[in-house]
């Protein structure tokens, strides 16, 4: 572990080489099924580049957890308080639910026992039903959780987070990432990408690393509590030239990716669930099932989840869950080879992913350089193990952090995106998309065969990408896209089409420019768009039309004078034929042509008519494209978006103000209890306070004290403030005295020292600085002891007032009168020696020695003034 930090550290401050100066900060949010990580990118003098953000329990990961009770949201480690008592009211896995169809929700959600509403919403998306009327899609739940995040990295970083980017599993589809993009729409954040969660590992993997001496292949291995992949990954160098000098730069290249979205921790915690299910149902016989009971089965998955963390270390754990149904308490132990026997199938599965991504690379076990761990559920024995023997290992390479590993390197990701805060690129990140894609046309003359199919995006092709598709077609048409591969489909999806469109105008446009002279059959050209998220979109569409006419153009002939200059350009061939490019005009919507730039004359030419030339031109009319994407992947309407922005505002204002009202409470109650013991356990108290004076306020204490644990628990934050003001204003006054009894003595005895000091400065400008005016060093004199006068006397007033009333002068009074005589001082101080008064010499001898003679005093003069300095600021520092 030791190791491991010390790594991450050297890798931190190697980073921190890599940055420029911002003023504001970047973050990146790890979302996972149980878990949330965030990290925030932040140049502060004096603190790491990169770190975890804090949640409001000092812990570095945050339940991703939205509870609703009693009308009251809470979130994170709120909602994880309440999981036994009301699961019902406590909505996790939210993740794995986004984008997903309502029938696989269902499903998921019943096979972990998850006693959450799911109700189908218009689109066949799952909604989750709070309560009898109110109810909110996955979007707007994840977006919850994402604003949580987000203010998590502002209240961490101190600033301003201006870009965000957000790590998910390579399995996800486009409805998944569509369907994230929409949470964090709602949530207020900008996110510049979202990373496949490899790409964030191998990030931060290479970041400290030198390729240059040979490259290599490193496979990630990542079981998470509900998914499990691994990826080959090339790290290698290449030459790069920076600031003119050629230098290695390291980079990495995802070359394939395999996973299985149902595996992971939580299939072992299950087979566990099962297991201590049956036996308390031996125990308390009578035909009771405990899967019945919700709040029996969230105990019972809580204690489990210990349990196997425990098993990772220790070859038996025991469990015990008090009253788990019915006023039973459950005893229990298990053994580490009991649990592996309960899960013997998984062990085999769990290597699926990698067989199939050296089965695809060709490569073998022995051309691995490494096999990073990362998530959570590796750190089970019999896991290790079994990866052990089938790469042939004595051991695995475990140099990242298997929890925090994607939240850094996605940190590092957006600080090279973000235009707030620049990372000086060491490391090129190529990944590709995890699904292959294709699009087919659709329509009424269109028969389905291979001519209306057309691959679009192969797997693994590099993210961002623009692909261009161009073929012959004269009529309006709908589109399909589709994953490639109907065998490897996001999870949850039964159908390979993923969006619809449909794409019209052609057939007009064709009908319109179909008695010109076609020289080429109509094309249709549509631009397609990969992002770096890898979203697939169409962009844009056209139709275009090449014609061939005959033109009238101006006849010209030149000059005398020009006829031998110009004899190159005259002789135009009629009859050539010029490329589209050359001669295609930019059009607008209603298809006119542009006027041309050779219509003008130059001055030495002779107007002889108009001859007619055959000319070739372009057309390129713009097409109307309209989704009709149907199922839970369909984007939420700008009605729908807007209506969701405000049910998130209200919550958001709702829980500014509930906390409000808790601070606002413990300040109150804080104050109660700190004042009350200041009056008991503090004699100085009495010697500036009067018995009945602070039983008087202790009474007032106690009065609100009482209100507080009665009327005041339903109270607003207005009243507990109010409650706190009508406090202050009784004891302040106290506090005051207390104060100032030992820190205006301190201040008389810091301004007498200062004054002393200053004087002794002041009879050493007579020497020293005889330039300094006079006048303006009698006058500070003068101050000086109207100063120490007017201490004298409030001293020997404050010595013959009682303690119990306010004092005569303050600590402030006092150190604003040591600031007034230190600036008339500074004034005076600065004032600039005359420069000497320069008469003509009368030959160079008389020259020099004047010279010669000004030296030495010039130089004691500096010295003594270098020591006067010296002595003054510290004084200043002092004070």
């Amino acid at each position: 572990m030791r190791s491991m930090l010390f790594r991450l550290g050297v890798s931190l401050s190697l980073l921190s080489l890599f940055l420029f100066k911002s003023e504001s900060a970047v973050s990146s949010i790890d979302l996972g099924s149980e878990w949330l990580k965030v990290a925030v990118v932040n140049l502060k003098p004096g603190q790491i580049p990169i770190t975890i953000a804090i949640n409001e329990m000092s812990k570095r990961k945050s339940p991703a957890l939205v509870a609703f009770q009693s009308e009251t949201r809470l979130l994170a480690e709120e909602a994880a308080g309440i999981v036994a008592r009301y699961p019902d009211k406590v909505f996790s896995n939210l993740r794995d639910m986004v984008g997903k169809p309502y029938r696989d929700v269902k499903r998921f959600a019943d096979a972990m026992y998850l006693p959450f509403d799911v109700v189908e919403d218009f689109r066949g998306a799952a909604m989750i039903r709070v309560s009898d009327d109110v109810s909110y899609s996955v979007e707007e739940l994840l977006g919850m959780i994402l604003k949580y995040a987000a203010n998590l990295a502002e209240f961490h970083s101190k600033a301003m987070v201006k870009d965000m980017v957000i790590s998910v599993p390579p399995y996800f589809g486009q409805a998944e990432r569509k369907g994230l993009m929409t949470a964090a729409e709602l949530a207020g954040i900008n996110v510049i990408s979202l990373i496949n969660e490899h790409s964030g590992a191998a990030l931060q993997y290479g970041i400290d690393k030198d390729f240059s001496n040979g490259s290599r292949h490193v496979i990630f291995y990542d079981m998470g509590s509900t998914n499990t992949y691994a990826a080959l990954v090339y790290f290698s160098a290449y030459n790069a030239k920076e600031f003119g000098k050629t230098v290695s730069a390291n980079q990495f290249q995802v070359k394939d990716v395999r996973w299985d979205s149902g595996l992971g921790g939580q299939n072992m915690e299950l087979r566990l669930v099962e297991y201590f299910a049956d036996e308390f149902n031996k125990q308390v016989g009578n035909g009771v099932d405990v899967r019945k009971y919700p709040k029996a089965m969230a105990k019972l998955k809580k204690q489990v989840k210990r349990t196997k963390e425990i098993l990772s270390a220790n070859t038996a754990a025991p469990i015990s869950v008090e009253s788990l149904h019915d006023d039973r308490d459950f005893r229990s132990t298990i053994t580490r080879e009991k649990f592996e026997e309960l899960c013997g199938d998984l062990w085999d599965k769990s290597l699926m992913p990698v067989k199939e991504v050296l089965k695809h690379s060709g490569l073998q076990a022995d051309d691995i350089y490494a096999v990073e761990l990362i998530g959570g559920a590796t750190r089970v024995p019999k896991l290790q193990v079994k990866l052990l023997e089938y790469f042939g290992r004595k051991d695995l390479d475990k140099h990242l952090d298997a929890d925090e590993a994607i939240v850094l390197g996605a940190a590092l990701h957006a600080a090279n995106l973000s235009d707030g805060i620049k990372l000086n690129r060491k490391l090129g990140m190529v990944d590709g998309s995890s699904y292959s894609f294709f699009m087919e046309l659709d329509g009424p003359d269109l028969s389905k065969d291979g001519d209306t199919r057309l691959l679009l995006v192969p797997r693994m092709k590099k993210l961002p990408s623009k692909i261009f598709k161009s073929f012959n077609r004269s009529k309006d048409f709908e589109l399909l896209l589709a994953y490639d591969n109907e065998g490897l489909l996001p999870p949850g999806l039964s159908s390979p089409v993923f969006a619809q469109y449909a794409v019209s105008g052609l057939t007009d446009a064709a009908n319109k420019y179909s008695s010109r002279n076609l020289s080429s059959p109509i094309k249709t050209n549509l631009h397609f768009s990969l992002s770096r998220s890898g979203i697939l979109s169409l962009d844009q569409a056209e139709a275009a039309f090449q014609v061939t006419e005959w033109i009238e153009v101006p006849k010209r002939n030149l000059t005398v004078e020009n006829s031998t200059i110009a004899s190159s350009n005259v002789s135009v061939d009629p009859g050539a034929e010029n490329t589209s490019e050359q001669n295609s005009n930019s059009l607008e919507s209603d298809g006119e042509i542009s006027n041309a730039s050779n219509s003008t004359t130059e001055p030495n030419t002779v107007d002889l008519g108009t001859e007619k030339k055959l000319k070739k031109m372009t057309f390129r009319i713009p097409l109307k494209i309209v989704e009709k994407t149907m199922g839970p992947g369909i984007p939420l309407s700008k009605e729908s978006l807007l209506n969701a922005k405000s049910k998130l505002e209200a919550l958001n204002k709702k829980d500014a103000e509930r906390r409000r009202t808790a601070e606002l409470k413990n300040n109150l109650e804080e104050y109660i209890y700190a004042t009350k013991e200041k009056f008991e356990t503090s004699e100085d108290f009495e010697r500036i306070s009067s018995n009945d004076e602070r039983q008087s306020v202790i009474k007032k204490l106690d009065e609100v004290q009482e209100w507080l644990y009665t009327d005041g628990e339903d109270a607003t934050a207005t009243e507990f403030q109010e409650r706190l003001n009508l406090l202050k204003a009784a004891t302040d006054p106290i506090f005051f005295r207390f104060k100032e009894l030992t820190a205006r003595p301190e201040a008389v005895k810091f301004a007498r020292r200062y004054l002393t000091e200053l004087q002794q400065t002041i009879r050493g400008w007579e020497k020293d600085k005889p330039w300094l005016p006079k006048d303006k060093v009698e006058e500070l004199s003068i101050n000086i002891d109207k100063f120490k006068t007017w201490l004298d006397e409030k001293e020997a007033e404050q010595q013959k007032m009682s303690g119990l009333r306010t004092p005569v002068f303050t600590s402030k009074e006092v150190y604003e009168k040591v600031t007034f005589v230190q600036n008339k001082a500074d004034s005076i101080k600065k004032i600039p020696k005359p420069k000497p008064k320069t008469e003509k010499p009368i030959n160079n001898e008389e020259t020099e020695k004047d010279t010669s003679g000004d030296e030495k005093p010039a130089e004691e003069s500096d010295s003594s003034k270098n020591e006067e300095d010296n002595a003054e600021s510290e004084m200043h520092e002092e004070l």
